[in-house]
């Protein structure tokens, strides 16, 4: 192959990848996750790294014992982490492919109890 082919087709695919990474960076700014208990109790929103955004808690939540309420928040923001976990590697599945890099995300992504 001529040297100034490759240069070029190198130069293409650097720029390939670095527009994927630009898009997947923009995808995942956005891709936290909301999760509501089952009676409306709790609300969670977490950031596309699981991070805990919001907590919003309904006049419900304040007849629950204290130990009953506090276990409904960490399901609830299991629920967000995963609901997050799947939309943060379905953007990055789009944008790169399957590979070992993706495959250890997903084997460190929590399922939902």
């Amino acid at each position: 192959m001529d040297p100034a082919q490759w240069l070029a087709d190198y130069n293409n695919r650097l720029a390939e990848a670095a527009a994927g990474a630009k898009a997947a960076a923009e995808g995942l700014r956005t891709a936290g996750a909301r999760a509501t208990s089952p009676r409306g109790e709790v609300t969670v929103t977490v950031n596309a790294a699981g991070a805990l955004e919001d907590l919003a808690l309904t006049p419900a939540a304040r007849r629950l014992e204290v130990d009953a309420l506090a276990q409904l928040i960490v399901t609830t923001a299991r629920q967000a982490r995963h609901a997050a976990s799947a939309h943060a590697t379905a953007i990055l599945t789009h944008h790169f492919g399957d590979g070992p890099a993706l495959d250890l995300i997903r084997s460190h992504a929590e399922a939902p109890r």
